[in-house]
């Protein structure tokens, strides 16, 4: 990432200016830094639906890097070292790509064109399969096509280090620079010898549906992670680091890439700490350098030699209800919404120390896509201010006498989601509505799809871990009919026809006309609830530098090869 070497530099030529590098070479610098998060990774492949849930962005950015990163903020910025990407001019938005001439994956296979134009397959919604009921299907299990739907074609000659990007005419995406970025770029090479294809482009070009058939099948599921149980051949990587291990006691462990061009990570070795392990342990006997994870969700954790602090992050927690069973109705899922005890919700889980008085982590969250940090919030959030919640007597007359159970699905074990749901029970028992709580060490938001629960309680685009970014994107399309991180089939052409519009739209006056119809609608329709923007809590051991909290889906570990650690 050119921005951080640069820093990097910087701060090099002022400590010898001051004379203190002398002072630095006193300690020795720590070789292996763990990083703790709070969710698993089951996933090398963060584009389909069940990696978009999990840890596999905040795990994998420097491992599959892209044209673009998200920075610290939320917003994306351009990484020069997998490439280059330029607009064409024309009226047709035609954006030129143009890998680096050095890129080679840890297997010794170059980076190519090929990548692109898998990312774009698996991602652009046109290949369906139809079941014997007359319903279609994507046959990729892409956690959304944002972006991606929006170009007409990716002009690429198998093996090429160029690819010509060419959107439909009037699909000028106003968020291009978002795509093929980190873990949007899987190793082409991989699917298409697993598929058995001679390559990804001659399969997509000549409209091979079997092969093409083959290549989704390994494109969903081939880079499951399993601990204790990886070819790693199948997991080569394009950034600073690569997969080495991956084990229940010794963590994801990830070692310098020998193939990467370009600078070398300031750490040669660090291992992933998933939710699945002890953390609280962990942390104690020294293994974890680096935590990031929500505010009170891992009681008994002992944060001595940390510098730690709690930001507001770009990530929605939300209750995301389903649209069938118990929530069929629109009149149950709002007469859910206004007994669940929002503003209670905040004032006692939503946020750590004082709250801003504007700007993420200032109160209750009234908007479901639009940033409480954005100019539009106050007229976008109007609709959801009327109702902050906990409003028993209001529900039971909205139920008209019906009793109807909720089952609250999150990933668990975790304190503050566990708490969240004892007290929406608590103030929802009054409505007669009975809460249960169905948290599970394995569960993954396709249990709501499944009808298995009938809420699942996360983060943005049902992430249970660091989610969101500055752009509204991934909350939009999670709403959007057919989008795979839809997990409660909410379905509503109107919102379908705003969210296409919001994709392409420059104008910030008719952006605006467009979110607070949206959110409007979605009020009126309560496919979700929303309740505050996630507090989490992010702590860099002592002598840790370059460490810089990432209060998006990336995570804390967005520029770990840039960390390092002296004592």
């Amino acid at each position: 990432m050119r921005i951080q070497r640069a820093t990097g530099v910087l701060l090099v030529v002022g400590a010898a200016a001051a004379g203190l590098l002398t002072g630095c070479s006193s300690q020795d610098q720590v070789p292996s830094i763990g990083y703790a998060i709070d969710n698993v990774i089951t996933t090398y492949n963060a584009g389909t639906s069940a990696g978009a849930a999990t840890g596999a962005k905040a795990a994998f950015a420097r491992v599959l890097p892209g044209f673009g990163y998200v920075g610290p903020e939320g917003a994306t910025v351009s990484d020069t070292d997998a490439g280059t990407a330029n607009v064409v001019p024309g009226e047709v938005l035609t954006v030129q790509y143009r890998l680096n001439p050095n890129g080679v994956y840890s297997d010794g296979t170059p980076t190519t064109c090929d990548d692109l134009v898998l990312a774009w397959t698996a991602h652009n919604g046109r290949f369906t399969l139809t079941d014997d009921k007359g319903a279609t299907a994507p046959v990729f299990d892409a956690a959304s096509s944002a972006g991606y739907s929006d170009i007409d074609r990716v002009d690429c000659q198998p093996g090429s280090k160029d690819a010509t990007v060419v959107f439909r005419p009037g699909r000028t995406d106003t968020n291009w620079r978002a795509l093929f970025g980190a873990g949007d770029l899987m190793p082409a090479h991989i699917a298409a010898k697993a598929a058995n294809v001679p390559s990804v482009v001659t399969t997509v070009q000549s409209g091979d549906q079997d092969g093409i058939g083959r290549i989704a099948d390994f494109w969903n599921t081939g880079w499951a992670l399993a601990a204790g149980q990886l070819d790693l051949s199948r997991f080569p990587s394009s950034g600073p680091y690569r997969i080495e291990s991956y084990s229940a006691e010794d963590g994801l462990v990830l070692v310098a890439n020998d193939k990467w061009w370009g600078d070398r990570p300031g750490t040669p070795r660090i291992v992933i700490w998933p939710k699945t392990a002890d953390l609280p342990g962990r942390i104690t006997a020294g293994a974890v350098q680096v935590v990031d994870i929500g505010s009170g969700s891992v009681p008994g954790l002992s944060l001595d030699g940390f510098t730690s602090t709690d930001i507001a992050s770009r990530s929605s927690e939300q209750l995301i209800l389903a649209t069938s069973g118990v929530f069929q109705a629109a009149t149950v899922r709002k007469a859910f919404g206004l007994c669940v005890p929002r503003s209670a919700l905040f004032d006692q889980l939503g946020h750590v120390g004082d709250p801003p008085e504007t700007g993420l982590g200032s109160g209750v969250l009234n908007t479901r896509f639009v940033a409480s940090d954005a100019l539009i919030y106050p007229p976008a959030s109007a609709a959801g201010v009327a109702l902050r919640g906990g409003d028993a007597p209001g529900a039971k007359v909205a139920l008209g006498g019906a009793t109807p159970t909720v089952r609250i699905g999150y990933l668990g074990p975790d304190d503050r989601r566990s708490k969240t749901v004892a007290a929406i029970a608590e103030a929802c028992k009054p409505a007669g509505i009975t809460v249960q709580d169905a948290a599970a060490a394995d569960f993954t938001p396709k249990a709501l799809r499944e009808g298995t629960v009938d809420a699942v309680l996360a983060g943005t685009a049902a992430g249970a871990g660091a989610a969101g970014t500055a752009e509204p994107t991934e909350a939009l399309y999670a709403l959007r009919a057919g989008s795979g991180s839809n997990y409660g089939n909410f379905s509503n052409p109107r919102f379908n026809d705003i969210v296409d519009q919001l994709a392409i739209e420059p104008n910030p006056d008719t952006r605006l006309t467009l979110s607070v119809e949206g959110e409007n609608l979605l009020w009126g329709e309560m496919p979700t609830v929303p309740l505050f923007d996630e507090p989490r809590t992010v702590a860099f051991a002592d002598g840790l530098r370059a460490a810089v909290p990432n209060r998006t889906e990336a995570g804390s570990g967005w520029n770990m090869d840039r960390w390092v650690l002296r004592r």
